[in-house]
């Protein structure tokens, strides 16, 4: 099993490189940070290091070449990587926080899938899985950035999928409740059904076995969502109108 992973040097990227790697998987990895990625990869089997931003689409390119060319076409690819900060649009110090929020949430994600859909289409089979959020189904006071940035993410998946129907490429949305990671740890309110990393990489691996095309883990939050999703604007304003917020700070 070939699995390429972005995001995988810490929180829930981190989590599923490990799970892939216990199951005897090679990885691609990617993430920002060159010395933490690298600490990951020794710790690892088989374990291919990319250190660079998913906005940059030349250097995911490049990473997507040379792991094709050295390994083999992925049989998963999963985009992981994310930011998840608060804001609040009264601040113009804000603007670049949203700017960097969209692109690595979307963009990136774009920037991950698409370098490997040719080859995938070639062999007809592979699986593109997109990491949105419970968030992006309805916005969140406070996380407009994270909220609308997932919204889209879940859109573009279904977009997605629905263009690649008949082609033997799976594409799967991943809609998480709250995970222990670091992004959650600054959060100063409770979390409902938080899950620990292991555990949510277990579900999602479960989920991309089983070829979903949309999933929304744990299914206490998938309950949840589909409540959410339902209520009338008036009452959901009503019920989050005082909801606390994410602290505000520069993504990292």
């Amino acid at each position: 099993m070939r699995v390429f992973i972005t995001g995988a040097n810490s929180g829930l990227g981190l989590a599923l490189a490990q799970h892939y790697a216990a199951l005897g998987a090679t990885l691609g990895l990617v993430a920002r940070r060159a010395d933490a990625l690298q600490t990951v990869c020794d710790a690892l089997p088989n374990a291919h290091a990319y250190p660079l931003d998913v906005c940059d689409s030349a250097a995911m390119q490049a990473a997507a070449q040379d792991f094709m060319q050295n390994v083999g076409v992925p049989d998963i690819v999963i985009a992981a990587a994310g930011i998840s900060v608060g804001t609040l649009t009264e601040h113009s110090d804000d603007l670049a926080v949203f700017q960097a929020v969209m692109n690595t949430n979307v963009l990136g994600t774009v920037t991950t899938f698409q370098p490997f859909i040719a080859a995938m289409r070639r062999q007809q089979s592979g699986a593109l899985v997109g990491i949105a959020s419970v968030a992006g189904i309805r916005g969140l006071p406070g996380g407009s950035a994270y909220s609308a940035s997932k919204a889209a993410l879940i859109s573009y998946l279904e977009s997605l999928r629905v263009e690649l129907q008949n082609t033997g490429i799976q594409v799967s949305t991943i809609n998480p409740g709250y995970i222990v990671t670091p992004m959650t740890a600054v959060n100063p309110y409770a979390m409902p059904f938080i899950m620990p990393p292991a555990v949510a990489a277990t579900k999602i691996a479960r989920a991309i076995y089983q070829r979903r095309g949309y999933a929304t883990i744990p299914w206490q939050m998938a309950i949840t969502a589909k409540i959410l999703r339902v209520l009338p604007n008036a009452l959901y304003d009503k019920l989050f109108k005082h909801a606390p917020h994410k602290p505000r700070q520069l993504p990292l």
